[in-house]
């Protein structure tokens, strides 16, 4: 069974920095591309950074140069370091994960076989 658990969520002012985890287990494959998501409930989630199965990584314009991707193979972990953080990055964020064939594109994922999905850390950044 797979699962995707999500950690290193928080609060933090403005201009401040928070690192998430997404630790993995259950694939028998270890190719697949994975990526971080963030949303509000009933609403659609935007891709923020993604990592495909060679390790090329992929950022939506908005967090370009604040936003670091990183997985650890080793201990098939996601990590997602945030630094110069806005209040407009409050939002609940996603691990994601696509079995291979998958590709990264502007920060998202494009799955062939499918997704998985954590439940979400909070990341609420104050003014």
């Amino acid at each position: 069974q797979v699962q995707l658990v999500e950690s290193g969520g928080g609060s933090v002012q403005a201009g401040g920095s928070l690192r998430l985890s997404c630790a993995a287990s259950g694939y028998r494959d270890s190719r697949y591309c994975m990526g971080w998501f963030r949303g509000t409930p009933g609403k659609e989630r935007e891709g923020v950074a993604s990592i495909n199965t060679e390790g090329s990584t992929s950022y939506a314009d908005s967090v370009k140069g604040r936003f670091t991707i990183s997985k650890d193979n080793a201990k098939n972990t996601l990590y997602l370091q945030m630094n110069s953080l806005k209040p407009e990055d409050t939002r609940m964020y996603y691990c994601a994960a696509a079995p291979h064939p998958c590709t990264v594109v502007a920060g998202s994922l494009l799955g062939y076989n499918g997704y998985d999905w954590g439940q979400g850390t909070q990341v609420t950044v104050s003014s």
